[in-house]
């Protein structure tokens, strides 16, 4: 996948700037950019910003965030600030400047909301640290890349080897159609989750 850094800087501004800061901590931002770069490719074959991602300890991380965290320090961008969360320290992240929006489509913006939601707002640190151990997670070894055709074990366990290679094959139909052009049509998160969930089918 190619790595878009200007994207992953709009997302991570948008991140900060749509979730209090109480809400959006270190653990909670890894995994937002992997709900949201994995669900996109798993849904149209493409990532939003293309990054890497390891398996780590509480879950997958974003290889590129801690430099652009450093970048946007470094430009006044964001404020980076330590709290006290019960006996331990949380990193809190507060946008001093707004997403450039012009980066992101308006299916990216709808799906980073729903992810948002469920990450930021649906979730704890902790919780959400618990669920990105998925089967894709548990078949990588430590420190081990996270490939994107990993995304299609984020999704239930119950989920058959037919559906999955069926998954596969719409991806390569979906990429075909992408490479000639075509439009396709977006599916929130939210129904998309849902249609997951019940069908068993990405």
């Amino acid at each position: 996948m190619q790595f878009d850094r200007a994207k992953l800087r709009a997302v991570i501004l948008y991140a900060c700037s749509k979730c209090e800061p109480s809400q959006l901590g270190a653990v909670k931002l890894h995994k937002a950019l992997y709900y949201t770069d994995m669900i996109q490719y798993a849904h149209i074959g493409s990532p939003v910003t293309g990054a890497t991602y390891r398996k780590r300890p509480f879950g997958p991380t974003c290889d590129q965030l801690l430099s652009m965290l450093g970048e946007l320090i470094l430009d006044n961008a964001i404020e980076v600030r330590q709290v006290e969360y019960f006996g331990y320290l949380k990193k809190e992240y507060i946008a001093k400047e707004s997403p450039d929006l012009a980066r992101l489509s308006a299916d990216e913006i709808h799906l980073l909301d729903d992810v948002l939601e469920f990450v930021c707002r649906n979730n704890t640190a902790k919780t959400i640290s618990e669920l990105s151990h998925s089967k894709a997670w548990e078949l990588a070894e430590f420190g081990d890349i996270l490939s994107y055709t990993s995304a299609f074990h984020l999704f239930p366990a119950q989920v058959s080897s037919e559906a999955l290679e069926w998954g596969l094959a719409q991806a390569d139909e979906i990429e075909a159609e992408r490479s000639q052009g075509n439009s396709l049509d977006y599916e929130s998160y939210s129904a998309f989750r849902k249609r997951v969930l019940e069908t068993g089918r990405v």
